[in-house]
């Protein structure tokens, strides 16, 4: 797939930290989640994508059925286009298995990736995440890492989808564990906290803990 396939900035950094890839939520852009990364994880290289797909005129990553509901095969064909889009901006930019940091329906379809194309991400901040597919086999997850962070009173993507998720995931290898925050859908201060601490216990080599769902008040 051609670079040109996805619009999308690169930033480079001289630094060692991990590269991110940044996937916006529906109405955003790929400026969206800069500030959230720079704070998060200061002088990380960063690929931010835009997503090809319009609803309603809103950017998204994939299309949904009229009535909200996933359509699997198409959460499937954008996440087979979108990690051979990740493949073609590594050979070009020259950086190395970036970890995904995604919001809404850009971590919906940053949680696809780690199911369908494990191979590609070290592991994945989904914030406001739900489980992205359903009755799609998925490869093991083993070595790789993810946080999901929901909304205590999010009705788009509750707590409850939120920790299915994580069992997903776990269940698949991966060490994943939940977290819920005292807000809705938005994202919070609280949120860049949360990222930089887990941010930085990769760094450390902390182990991630066991799969679980906790509130998280300041």
């Amino acid at each position: 797939m051609s670079l040109d396939s996805l619009a999308h900035r690169w930033y480079a950094s001289e630094g060692s930290r991990s590269p991110l890839l940044l996937l916006h939520g529906t109405g955003g852009d790929e400026d969206e989640l800069v500030p959230f990364a720079q704070a998060a994880a200061p002088g990380a290289p960063m690929l931010a994508v835009r997503g090809a797909v319009s609803e309603g005129g809103k950017l998204r990553h994939f299309a949904r059925h009229p009535d909200g509901r996933f359509d699997s095969s198409e959460v499937v064909r954008r996440a087979d286009e979108l990690a051979a889009f990740v493949a073609a901006a590594r050979d070009r930019y020259g950086f190395g298995p970036p970890l995904a940091l995604g919001f809404s329906n850009g971590a919906n379809i940053a949680a696809a990736l780690m199911l369908l194309h494990p191979a590609l991400l070290t592991g994945a901040i989904l914030l406001r995440a739900v489980p992205p597919l359903t009755g799609t086999a998925h490869a093991a997850l083993v070595g790789r890492r993810a946080v999901v962070v929901s909304g205590e009173t999010d009705s788009i993507a509750p707590p409850a989808l939120g920790a299915d998720l994580t069992l997903c995931l776990t269940k698949q290898g991966a060490e994943a564990t939940h977290h819920v925050l005292p807000c809705g859908h938005d994202l919070t201060p609280a949120d860049v906290t949360l990222a930089r601490d887990w941010l930085s216990s990769l760094a450390e080599g902390a182990p991630a803990g066991p799969a679980s769902s906790h509130l998280i008040r300041p």
